[in-house]
């Protein structure tokens, strides 16, 4: 009777554990979703951006190609390194055509061109959000699985750490800034 009524606190316990790994783990998934959902923003509207761009740039040609290349990288990536990669080759090629941008005053006037150029600005903003988000509930996930008593229910059930979303290069870290 009491060996019975020990396992099933043991297997009590290990559920209630594993629900709580369970309910952190979607709420990395959640997170990473909210950073999908700001780069498909980004990604509408850098086709925008180079339409309106195209006709002042006419000599500007590598720099939409490297845009566009990028567009599609990032689009392409399937896990999180990739994503990384890709995202932050974008960023950086969106910087450049934003610098770009500085040395045509009529685009740089166009009012077309200075809304888009403040939507970009804005979603490399909530991109930022959503990445730290996304890191402080990676950040929540693994120190549950790596703590004591958690580590072995996580173990058991063969749940590994999460990778957190980081920029490689310094400079990509801040949006971009735009002088309008």
């Amino acid at each position: 009777m009491w060996l019975l009524l020990l396992i099933l606190i043991i297997l009590l316990w290990v559920i209630s554990v594993y629900n709580v790994i369970v309910a952190k783990r979607n709420n990395v998934d959640n997170a990473w979703a909210q950073i999908e959902v700001q780069l498909k923003r980004r990604h509408d509207l850098i086709p925008n951006l180079v339409k309106v761009a195209k006709g002042y740039l006419a000599y500007e040609r590598e720099t939409l190609e490297n845009v566009i290349k990028a567009r599609t990288q990032a689009m392409q990536a399937i896990n999180i390194k990739d994503k990384e990669t890709a995202e932050n080759f974008l960023t950086s090629a969106l910087r450049s055509l934003l610098f770009v941008v500085e040395n045509y005053p009529d685009l740089k006037a166009n009012q077309n061109m200075l809304k888009l150029q403040e939507e970009i600005i804005s979603t490399e903003n909530r991109i930022a959000f959503a990445r730290q988000y996304y890191n402080d509930e990676v950040m929540r996930f693994n120190i549950t699985i790596q703590q004591f008593p958690f580590c072995f229910v996580a173990r058991m059930f063969c749940i590994s750490k999460k990778e957190l979303f980081k920029i490689e290069d310094s400079s990509q870290k801040e949006p971009p800034k735009v002088k309008l």
